[in-house]
């Protein structure tokens, strides 16, 4: 099978690293050891998210590189979110111009809508969880997905973001976006791994010319303990994916991420272990054979391993299963 490029380019023109670092879950200390770990194996997709709150040690090491000459920011692909609480049209802006004095830069190079729920602004820029007196979130009534689209594709207009994008968006979501916009989502960020691999939305995303991107493209094993449910499976430890590694000669990790490369996905393992970074990134050396992504292809799916929205099931633009009011 043909290797794949080391980039996949998006509707816009522009090119996404097929392989990036995930910084979800990373304390400030561990995600700077991963970036310095990553940028000096060759990564140059860096994802992050204001909710993260990690962005400002992620600038702080770019900004080293790039003043020692390692790194030129034309060669960085620089990925944030906007918040939930920051989806009022009025507040895309500045959001934005906060992550970017965060990361020390003038401008990202993708800028995605983190969910497509949006939560109640109380004026704290920091309250990214606000709760009701039941400790559920607390969604805007006021939620305009499309209002929210329009002041994304401000951004592009003004420089600060090259392309513009989605996250944990339905089909329907991301069908809704693209009938209107000036500016298409390039990217849909979601949740794929082989226990969910998300094949109905990467064909029609590819028909709107829309990039998945898989977050937890390992299954997530160090998510926070409130989302691990007892019998979770583990990717890692699938038996198939365990032999396929023995012919290969690779990691579990390896056969895992490069199964979705081959998919034309765009993967961002998250680690925080400079061995692991390393070797998540040597992927680009060996391709799966066709019989062994046809039996990756079958192998049984579950319901998602990450849903971090309690509270929010009967939002109307709720993503997750079991939400009576967003269409599939």
């Amino acid at each position: 099978m043909e290797v794949p490029k080391t980039s996949i380019k998006l509707n816009n023109g522009e090119n996404i690293p097929v392989v990036g670092l995930g910084t979800w879950q990373c304390s400030k200390d561990e995600v700077q050891t991963a970036v310095h770990a990553a940028l000096d194996v060759g990564y140059r997709h860096i994802d992050t998210a204001f909710m993260y709150q990690n962005e400002d040690a992620i600038g702080e090491i770019l900004q080293d590189y790039m003043k020692r000459g390692k790194v030129k920011r034309e060669d960085l692909f620089i990925v944030t979110k906007l918040p939930p609480t920051h989806m009022d049209p009025s507040l895309v802006k500045r959001s934005l111009e906060m992550s970017l004095k965060n990361l020390k830069l003038s401008y990202v190079d993708l800028y995605l809508v983190h969910l497509p729920c949006q939560l109640v602004y109380d004026g704290d820029d920091n309250n990214l969880f606000p709760q009701d007196e039941n400790g559920c979130l607390k969604a805007d009534p006021k939620s305009d997905l499309i209002a929210t689209w329009k002041a994304m594709e401000h951004l592009v207009d003004l420089g600060l973001t090259k392309s513009i994008g989605v996250s944990n968006f339905l089909l329907s979501q991301v069908e809704r976006i693209c009938s209107f916009a000036k500016h298409k989502p390039v990217v849909n960020q979601v949740e794929c791994h082989i226990y969910f691999q998300q094949k109905k939305l990467y064909e029609c995303c590819k028909k709107l010319g829309v990039v998945l991107t898989a977050y937890s493209p390992l299954g997530s094993p160090k998510r926070m303990e409130g989302l691990i449910k007892a019998n979770d499976p583990v990717p890692l430890e699938d038996p198939l994916i365990v032999e396929i590694a023995k012919e290969y000669g690779k990691t579990p990790a390896q056969i895992l991420i490069r199964n979705l490369m081959q998919r034309e996905i765009v993967v961002i393992p998250k680690s925080v272990h400079p061995e692991r970074i390393r070797s998540n990134f040597d992927v680009f050396n060996f391709s799966l054979s066709e019989e062994d992504m046809q039996k990756i292809a079958a192998i049984r799916q579950y319901p998602k391993l990450v849903d971090f929205t309690p509270g929010l099931q009967n939002h109307p633009e709720c993503p997750w299963e079991g939400n009576s009011k967003a269409p599939l």
